[in-house]
């Protein structure tokens, strides 16, 4: 192999490892984007949860301790 083939392929190998490494950073770049969205989504999905959890007892707060005599009579009477 002359100077000239090998400094072709250097040069060559070198323009590819440039390319695999920009690859690489934008790679690095949305995993990191993707993470944040998934732990943001989890931080939502847990809120949500907590509300409806909240919303849920109240609700059977109410039904359980409900005045029965408060709710007009049925329209049969």
């Amino acid at each position: 192999m002359d100077t000239d083939a090998a400094q072709a392929l250097l040069l060559a190998h070198g323009e590819r490892l440039a390319e695999l490494e920009t690859r690489l950073a934008f790679q690095e770049h949305a995993l990191m984007e993707l993470s944040d969205a998934l732990a943001a989504a989890r931080m939502e999905t847990a809120r949500s949860d907590e509300r409806l959890q909240r919303a849920l007892a109240d609700l059977k707060h109410s039904v359980d301790y409900a005045d029965p005599g408060s709710e007009p009579p049925p329209p049969h009477y």
